[in-house]
């Protein structure tokens, strides 16, 4: 009965860590998409601050 009860609380404990790491997965491709984002508007905001800078 105790390999029993041992089995069980190791089935309960394997979504925890699956759950975790999809968290993890989900995090690092938000992280990505704002890292891109990021870098394309902080170009094009630089271009823009460049052209109002030359026009005054």
């Amino acid at each position: 009965m105790d390999t029993v009860r041992k089995f069980a609380v190791k089935i309960r404990e394997l979504p925890r860590g699956q759950t975790m790491t999809e968290y993890a997965l989900i995090l690092a491709a938000v992280a990505v998409v704002v890292f891109v984002g990021y870098q394309t508007l902080g170009t094009t905001i630089g271009l823009m601050l460049g052209t109002v800078d030359s026009n005054i």
